[in-house]
């Protein structure tokens, strides 16, 4: 993909007034250094981090995000420099307010990190278990909340090897966020899975942020997936922060780092290419035997929300946030039964359809456009929905299009051509609330 794709994605850069308004420094790095040995890992790092918000510090694997984490936790103590939070040093606290500062964090593990030999119940009750005086009845009551609240009702009494992999990262979390922490930590939530997969792990803790408003701080050197759920992006490079910001304002960032990026894109596509060559493999042989079968091309269904940074600018990043991923969670419900959807862009989704050809995907999209429509306030729920063709308000615009392709293009190139005969799918007027 040549540098000029990244031009598709990328948007007006404005500061957000939604996040501007009352948001409040957590935690402050002022000139933290740290070595061992001789090796420096931090130099001179400063960084903020904002209460209520998803904060990605993003690098290399090796560049030093897992002694950045550790320096929050208080595992790592700097060599030099100042780390606050809610503007205390840690080095001036003393023991109350140091036991108050780690009571409010938790910690998610890249593997989970769950007990084999305990029960879902047991996981989640452990910390609990550990850390307070809660009586046998108190412990039992919180942990049947939250496996309500994390629709993990069916499963106390299974074992994690009973579980799938994306229900065992929702007990993982539901631990971590049983002791009702102000700040959960994630490293690496997503290493290891494919596209799809990272997607819902992602999406999940972008749901369970807004549902119990938690701070989120994370970890990842997987590009672009975690810039979709991001209020905050934090680029360590070289020992240093180089970029604190969102990311429209990433893609205007001139460093190295944001070739990187657009090489990132790339992978992506391959890796939307090798599950499409799964999919395609596997209703291959779902065919009875003299069935006409499709050809080797496949349709795309290509949608893309048009007016997003001006949305931003008046319902903040998080009410953008959920705009976009509620209409990701409907896009993936609709079409999973056809084939794989993923997001691919900042406000783009493509859905690989395996089974389909055109004339079937035109009636799925016309069908898919009218139950989208309907949903309008449902995707912004912090905002009120204005009747349409309102002169007032915020609009926005849902394109879409369609085309045929083949494992020799791109999907990059086929959404293109796809968006080159958009047409309207939706369209939506929001106003703020009095």
């Amino acid at each position: 993909m040549p540098p000029t794709k990244i031009n598709n994605l990328q948007h007006e850069t404005r500061p957000s007034r939604g996040l501007l308004r009352d948001r409040q420094t957590l935690i402050k790095f002022e000139n933290v250094s740290k070595s061992f040995g001789s090796k420096q890992v931090l130099d001179r790092v400063n960084l903020e981090i904002f209460d209520n918000q998803t904060t990605t510090i993003i690098g290399k694997s090796g560049s030093g995000k897992s002694v950045l984490l550790k320096h929050i936790i208080g595992l790592l103590n700097p060599d030099e420099g100042v780390i606050s939070f809610r503007g205390k040093p840690l080095t001036a606290m003393g023991r109350r307010d140091w036991d108050e500062y780690r009571s409010q964090i938790s910690f998610c593990f890249q593997n989970n990190a769950l007990f084999d030999s305990l029960t879902v119940f047991e996981n989640i009750a452990l910390p609990l278990r550990k850390t307070t005086r809660l009586s046998h009845r108190e412990v039992d009551a919180k942990v049947f909340a939250r496996l309500e609240q994390m629709e993990l009702i069916e499963v106390p009494d299974k074992y994690p090897a009973d579980l799938s992999g994306g229900m065992q990262k929702r007990v993982a979390l539901a631990r971590a966020l049983i002791t009702d922490p102000g700040i959960v930590l994630f490293d690496e939530p997503t290493t290891g899975q494919d596209p799809i997969r990272k997607n819902a792990i992602l999406g999940m803790i972008a749901q369970y942020q807004k549902k119990f408003g938690f701070t989120t701080i994370m970890i990842s050197h997987e590009l672009p997936d975690v810039f979709f759920i991001s209020d905050r992006i934090l680029v360590l490079y070289d020992k240093k922060i180089v970029f604190q910001g969102n990311f429209q304002e990433l893609q205007g960032f001139d460093h190295p780092f944001v070739d990187e990026f657009v090489n990132s894109l790339e992978e992506v596509q391959l890796e939307l290419h090798g599950l499409w060559a799964q999919l395609r493999d596997e209703a291959r042989e779902e065919r009875h035997e003299g069935e006409e079968g499709e050809d080797d091309g496949f349709t795309v269904i290509v949608l893309e929300v048009e007016n997003m940074d001006r949305f931003s600018e008046h319902f903040g990043q998080a009410g953008s946030q959920t705009f976009l991923q509620t209409l990701g969670s409907r896009i993936n419900s609709y079409f999973s039964s056809r084939g794989l959807s993923n997001r691919c862009g900042p406000a783009r989704f493509v859905s690989i359809l395996v089974t389909c050809n055109i004339a079937q995907t035109e009636t799925l999209l016309a069908d898919f456009a009218g139950k989208i429509q309907a949903a309008g306030a449902e995707l912004a729920p912090e905002a009120v929905l204005l009747p349409e063709n309102s002169e007032q308000g915020v609009g926005v615009r849902i394109i879409g299009g369609i085309a045929k392709g083949t494992p020799a293009e791109t999907i990059a190139d086929i959404s293109e051509r796809a968006l080159a005969e958009g047409r309207l799918v939706a369209q939506f007027t929001y106003t703020t609330r009095a």
